[in-house]
């Protein structure tokens, strides 16, 4: 591909979603003519939620695929251009910043990154079959839609026994599911599920299958012990999978700063990543909240830092 192809836009925002579509409308209302790049899965993971009950602005709840369809009717009523493609090679090392996709080459002056975490799941067939349909990665987003019921969370870490202990808010008794005889969660962490009278912990205990009707919902959780090889049924109408969340920061890990974990690492208070002109927003660079409200909030403060050091450049 010559350099001749390359087609060349001020700013430029990789990633789709609450965040990238906040700072399409923000920096469209800047006059910035953004240009997202949206990926593939256009509006990312909040498009496989059902109900999303805790977004301001409706009080009966919204459809996660329809509230990512009107962000996107509003990005585009301000004049953003929405390319359905998908990066597949960044360059960062120098200005203008060159991006690939499958279908063409793009160079930008400023970059904002919104390209989300996706939430690690098991594999087991019967889990993606129920997804959104009594299976969720997500408890602050959907344990009060198990008011009273009896739930099961997997996991071992610190997320895990966070999201336990947050659904005793709402349901009558939690599982915690673990295939080890020992959590990996901090000593504190622990302590809590273990005083806590809702939260019983099944030890070397695996998913066996997710059990329902054809069309839905959970109706039931079976699993295994993996050291005697009994199978049970438990009685649950929701499964939490809490095995943890992978960014999706593989195209500018060779560029940009992250932490362990592989979050994109943001100067404090801020969405500028450790080069100049490359800001990053919502879940790539939120290892701790990852709701759909503070993601619309960082892709605002990306948008209006975009602006501001544009401007500081011309």
């Amino acid at each position: 591909m010559s350099e001749t192809t390359i087609e060349h836009h001020k700013v430029i925002i990789v990633g789709s979603g609450p965040a990238g579509y906040t700072a399409a409308i923000y920096a469209a209302r800047a006059n910035l003519s953004p240009v997202m790049i949206s990926g593939f899965q256009k509006g990312g993971q909040l498009t496989t939620t059902t109900e999303i009950d805790n977004f301001p602005g409706f009080p009966e709840g919204r459809d996660g695929n329809e509230l990512m369809l009107d962000m996107e009717k509003q990005a585009l009523r301000f004049n953003t251009q929405i390319i359905e493609d998908e990066v597949t090679k960044a360059d960062l090392s120098k200005r203008p910043f060159i991006l690939e996709t499958y279908g063409k080459k793009y160079s930008c002056d400023s970059l904002i990154i919104s390209t989300g975490a996706t939430a690690k799941y098991l594999g087991n067939e019967s889990e993606e079959k129920f997804k959104g349909r009594g299976v969720s990665a997500c408890a602050t987003c959907d344990g009060f839609f198990f008011k009273g019921k009896d739930v099961a969370v997997i996991g071992g870490g610190d997320t895990a026994v966070e999201e336990a202990i947050y659904l005793t808010n709402f349901c009558s008794k939690v599982y915690l599911m673990h295939r080890r005889d020992e959590l990996r969660a901090s000593k504190a962490m622990q302590k809590r599920a273990e005083n806590n009278p809702k939260v019983e912990i099944l030890w070397n205990t695996e998913l066996d299958e997710v059990l329902g009707g054809d069309t839905g919902p959970l109706e039931d959780v079976r699993v295994i012990n993996n050291k005697t090889g009994e199978k049970r049924e438990i009685g649950v109408k929701g499964l939490f999978i809490a095995v943890g969340h992978k960014p999706n920061t593989e195209l500018f890990k060779e560029f940009l700063d992250t932490d362990e974990n592989g979050y994109l690492l943001t100067e404090k208070g801020t969405t500028k990543t450790n080069i100049e002109g490359v800001f990053a927003c919502g879940d790539v660079m939120d290892s701790k909240y990852r709701q759909a409200i503070t993601a619309a909030g960082t892709g605002c403060m990306a948008a209006l830092e975009t602006e501001r050091w544009l401007a500081e450049k011309e």
